[in-house]
C-alpha cells in the first residue's frame, strides 16, 4: 500500500519559516526608536562617549530591518498563503504597517548622515503606511469577522503610525504633505483611543501575548508632540497638551510594572521598547525647547529604562529563538 502524500502546508507546518510572524517587524521600531533617542541625548545632553552609540544603534537596527525583511519575503515566495492568511486576521493585519513604520524611523536615523537614503527611506515607508492603513481602515469598515475582543492597542499601528511622518518628512517635501499625514493620524487616534478603552474596561482582559501592547497607549501622543513641534517650530499649549498626556499613560502603566514582569515572554514584548523611546525623544525634545531641570530628570530616567528593557528584550529574543520558542505556531 502506498503512503498517501502529504500535503505541502502540512509537510513544512514545522519550519520557522513557515510560523515566521509579520510582527517581527517590532523589533526593527525598537531598535530604531533606541538608536533615535540616544542619538537626540548626545547631542541634548551633550553626552562624552567612547563612540557615537546612537549611529551604532542605528546600524543594528538597519540591519535587523534587512534580515527580517528577506525572512518575510522568503516566506511570501514559499509559503504565499500563509502570509495572505496574517494578512486575514483581524488582529495580526495590523502588524503589517511596522514594517513602513520601520522604514520611516530609518529615515529619521539616517537624516543627518545620508540625506539622500533618508529621503529615500521616507517616501517608500510614507506611501507603503498610507496604503496599509487605508486597507486597514477598509477593513474595519467592513468588519470581515472583526469583533470587539479582536480590539487591542494595536489597532493604533496603521492609522497613528501617520504621525511620525512629518518628523522628518518637512525637511524633504512641502508642509501639506506632512500635514496631511499628521491629520490623518491626530483625528483618528481619540477616535481609536476611544474604541480601545472601551474595550480594556468593559471586556475580557487582554490575553497574556497582547498584554505588552498596552504600553502602545504612549506612543501616539509622544510622536504626535515631536511631530508638532516638528511641524511648528515652537513648544506651545497643544505640545504641551500632547506631551502631558503622553506622561500621563506612562506614569500610569508604570503602576502596572509588576503585572508587566509577571508576563511569560512573547515577542510581542518588543512593544515595551517603542513607545518608551518615542516618550524619551519627546522629553529631550521638550527640554531643548522649553528647558527645565525636570525634563532632563525625566529624560535621564526614561533613558536608563529605555536602555534596560532593550537589553533584555535582546537578550531574551535570542534565549527564545535557541530555545526555539519563537517562529512555532501559536
Amino acid at each position: 500500500m502506498s503512503t498517501p502524500t502529504l500535503p505541502a502546508q502540512a509537510a513544512h507546518a514545522d519550519s520557522r519559516l513557515f510560523h515566521f510572524p509579520i510582527s517581527f517587524f517590532a523589533v526593527v521600531m525598537g531598535l530604531a526608536g533606541f538608536s533615535i533617542a540616544w542619538s537626540r541625548a548626545e547631542s541634548i545632553l551633550h553626552l562624552s562617549l567612547p563612540f557615537a552609540l546612537g549611529a551604532a544603534l542605528g546600524r543594528l537596527a538597519e540591519v535587523a530591518f534587512a534580515l527580517i525583511a528577506v525572512a518575510y519575503l522568503a516566506k511570501f515566495v514559499l509559503y504565499r498563503q500563509e502570509v495572505v492568511k496574517e494578512f486575514r486576521h483581524p488582529i495580526r493585519i495590523n502588524f503589517f504597517p511596522a514594517a513602513s513604520i520601520g522604514l520611516i524611523l530609518l529615515a529619521i536615523v539616517e537624516a543627518d548622515a545620508a540625506p539622500a537614503a533618508s529621503q529615500a527611506l521616507w517616501a517608500v515607508g510614507a506611501s507603503l503606511h498610507l496604503i496599509l492603513t487605508l486597507v486597514a481602515m477598509n477593513r474595519w469598515i467592513h468588519h470581515p469577522g472583526v469583533e470587539m475582543l479582536h480590539v487591542n492597542p494595536a489597532w493604533f499601528i496603521p492609522v497613528v503610525g501617520n504621525i511620525l511622518v512629518p518628523i522628518v518628512g518637512v525637511r524633504f517635501f512641502p508642509a501639506d504633505v506632512s500635514w496631511f499625514f499628521f491629520s490623518i493620524g491626530l483625528v483618528l487616534w481619540p477616535v481609536l483611543l476611544t474604541i480601545v478603552l472601551n474595550r480594556l474596561f468593559f471586556h475580557a482582559p487582554l490575553p497574556a501575548r497582547l498584554t505588552p501592547t498596552l504600553f502602545i497607549l504612549v506612543a501616539p501622543p509622544a510622536v504626535a508632540c515631536i511631530a508638532y513641534v516638528n511641524l511648528t517650530g515652537q513648544v506651545d499649549a497643544m505640545a504641551h497638551v500632547l506631551y502631558s498626556a503622553a506622561l500621563f499613560f506612562t506614569l500610569l502603566l508604570s503602576t502596572s510594572a509588576l503585572r508587566f514582569l509577571r508576563t511569560p515572554f512573547f515577542l510581542s514584548a518588543w512593544a515595551y521598547s517603542f513607545p518608551l523611546a518615542a516618550m524619551a525623544i519627546a522629553t529631550l525634545m521638550m527640554l531643548h525647547k522649553a528647558g527645565g531641570a525636570g525634563y532632563a530628570w525625566i529624560a535621564i530616567a526614561l533613558l536608563v529604562v529605555l536602555s534596560l528593557v532593550v537589553v533584555l528584550l535582546i537578550v531574551r529574543t535570542a534565549i527564545a529563538m535557541a530555545r526555539h520558542e519563537l517562529c512555532v505556531e501559536e
